[in-house]
């Protein structure tokens, strides 16, 4: 089964983006910070395929952690997508400079979730 780490320090953001993804038979872990999503990662949690990342937390934001993980050549095809409030181009396009593969912006719908992990080949695009 494929495995996601959901990011958000939103305990609500985290819940309904795990419950999508079970239904599109992801097993997911959750972090409230990008420094809980690198300790899960670096314990050993090399498995994963996904990560759902907001840009706002506390002690690491969402664009220092895509940052982090593009820094390791062993999380290279791991999937970033960014799920966030900040509607600005110029945070868009930071973020996918950054290594992020998709951005979502908050508030989203299951369709746009899925679609937009169609695009990065997470989801075949007929569940799209």
């Amino acid at each position: 089964m494929n495995k996601a780490l959901v990011v958000d320090d939103s305990k609500t953001i985290r819940m309904i983006l795990r419950r999508i993804l079970t239904e599109v038979g992801y097993t997911s872990s959750e972090a409230a910070n990008g420094r809980e999503a690198m300790q899960f990662i670096e314990a050993g949690n090399h498995e994963l395929s996904l990560v759902l990342a907001d840009w706002n937390m506390p002690e690491m934001n969402g664009l220092e952690l895509v940052k982090e993980l593009r820094k390791r050549p062993e999380l290279s095809s791991l999937k970033v997508v960014m799920v966030t409030t900040e509607a600005e181009l110029g945070h868009m396009e930071s973020a996918l400079q950054a290594g992020a593969d998709e951005y979502v912006m908050k508030p989203f719908t299951k369709e746009i979730l899925r679609e937009k992990l169609a695009t990065i080949g997470i989801l075949p695009l007929a569940n799209a």
